[in-house]
């Protein structure tokens, strides 16, 4: 039997925060139609200026993303020459050079290379998720092991379920390794010893060890999950979108390089967010109330609190034009 892809996100749209309901069948697993719906919907909210936040959580009862559909992988794999690490990597250039060259993916589709394109588009993704200024919060209702799990490591924060259920990263035992990023973020998030080891042994955590190490953010009864992603989805996702999506492109892909070339990363994104007209507003909105009441207002519990909340620090200028 040849793989045939029949999955689709569902969308609910609450204004600033849409809640995604990943649905992968009865397995409940992550194939071509998730990855190629996953592009649209990233594409759709970075440009909607009143879309602040996503919310992913999965449309089986026990399971967040089970994994990708191991057929989709196998054949895509099968259509492939074989090649070793030199000759894979040489793929992986040649892959990267067509996403850039923009080539049709009908052409591509009809290629050996089909797989391999997918797959770097399907990292794409998920770097433009962590380049944006939208929050992604996986609300993790249950179980996710391989893909499904690397989906929840390309989030910004992650809740999980209490109970049976586990995350990690399986693939060794398939002969292969992790291939949608677990390598890369599963180390980021928890430390490049205890990533080796996970991946390795192929062992998924629970959830109170994934809370432990880092590898999610909060740990809640299942019938919660949802509703405390979205609580931090809304809390998060008040903040100035610009500044948010500086931050994150400052944490995530600075983060990751020699010092030096992380702090003119962070420069870069500190100049543009300085000098923006919302920047200048906020400032100048903190400069007035503390000249106005003769005290820093972040050292005003109230005022701290109520930014906390807002998003940003409230002040008299800005008052004044409610």
């Amino acid at each position: 039997m040849s793989y045939k892809d029949k999955g689709r996100l569902d969308v609910e749209d609450r204004g600033a925060v849409l809640i995604v309901r990943v649905d992968g069948g009865p397995h409940g697993v992550f194939g071509l139609d998730i990855a190629n719906q996953l592009d649209r919907l990233v594409d759709r909210v970075d440009g909607d200026p009143g879309i602040r936040a996503v919310v992913f959580t999965g449309a089986h009862p026990e399971r967040f993303v089970s994994h990708a559909a191991v057929r989709w992988l196998q054949e895509e794999g099968a259509a492939s020459p074989t090649v070793g690490r030199l000759g894979a990597s040489a793929v992986a250039r040649v892959v990267r050079g067509t996403g850039r060259a923009r080539v049709p993916e009908p052409v591509l589709s009809r290629t050996p290379l089909r797989g391999a394109v997918q797959l770097d588009r399907l990292h794409a993704t998920f770097l433009r998720m962590n380049a944006s200024g939208v929050v992604f919060v996986a609300a993790l209702n249950g179980s996710a092991l391989g893909l499904g799990a690397e989906f929840a490591w390309a989030c910004d924060l992650r809740v999980m379920a209490d109970g049976d259920f586990f995350i990690g990263q399986p693939e060794i035992l398939l002969g292969i390794i992790p291939g949608g990023g677990g390598t890369q973020r599963l180390t980021r998030l928890i430390g490049t010893h205890r990533s080796l080891v996970a991946i390795l042994d192929g062992k998924p955590f629970t959830p109170a060890e994934a809370l432990a190490n880092g590898a999610v953010d909060e740990v809640v009864p299942q019938a919660e999950v949802v509703t405390r992603a979205t609580e931090l989805a809304e809390r998060f996702g008040a903040r100035p979108k610009a500044s948010v999506a500086a931050a994150k492109r400052s944490v995530y892909f600075g983060g990751s390089m020699p010092l030096a070339e992380g702090l003119h990363v962070e420069r870069a994104e500190f100049f543009a967010r300085v000098m923006s007209e919302e920047g200048q507003e906020l400032m100048l909105d903190y400069i007035a109330t503390t000249e106005a009441t003769g005290e820093l207002p972040l050292y005003d519990p109230d005022t701290y609190a109520q930014a906390l909340v807002s998003g940003s620090v409230p002040g008299l200028r800005s008052k004044r034009k409610r």
